[in-house]
């Protein structure tokens, strides 16, 4: 006897299917969709947030070495380079303050603003502009600021 095999056709999916799954996805999308974009933005903030901190504390450092913090003019660069404007660091690490000597950017790509002396006599401000980079701003927009912590 003999026996035959019989070739099984390849199927696909018929377009209900593919419609029904498509608009299965659209509508986990739509749900889940804003919970999720909420997030990164909390996120950005935490971020600029940890910056700051991160920031102030090369700052105190270079501080505690040269008995003086960087002037508005010498920024934040003089903690990745040494200043050559006065008042010049004596002690100025040749290491830099910052760790792999680059300056952060905040999360939306801007520079991290610094003042010296900050407002309400305090010795500096460092500050991100936010999502809108324009100082001032309320929720995701509203400026982070040193003196928040």
């Amino acid at each position: 006897m003999k026996y035959t095999y019989k070739k099984k056709q390849a199927q696909g999916f018929s377009l209900i299917e593919v419609l029904v799954v498509v608009v299965i996805m659209g509508m986990l999308i739509g749900l889940i969709g804003p919970n999720v974009l909420g997030q990164v933005d909390r996120a950005r903030v935490t971020t600029a947030k940890s910056d700051i901190a991160s920031l102030s504390q090369a700052l105190d450092m270079y501080k505690l070495d040269n008995h003086f913090y960087p002037t508005t003019d010498q920024g934040l660069e003089a903690l990745v380079s040494r200043p050559q404007s006065s008042p010049e660091p004596r002690n100025w690490n040749p290491e830099g303050y910052i760790k792999g000597n680059k300056l952060p950017l905040d999360p939306w790509d801007g520079e991290y603003v610094y003042m010296s002396p900050g407002e309400d006599n305090r010795p500096y401000e460092l500050l991100s502009l936010g999502a809108d980079a324009r100082s001032g701003g309320e929720g995701y927009a509203a400026d982070i600021s040193s003196s928040d912590r």
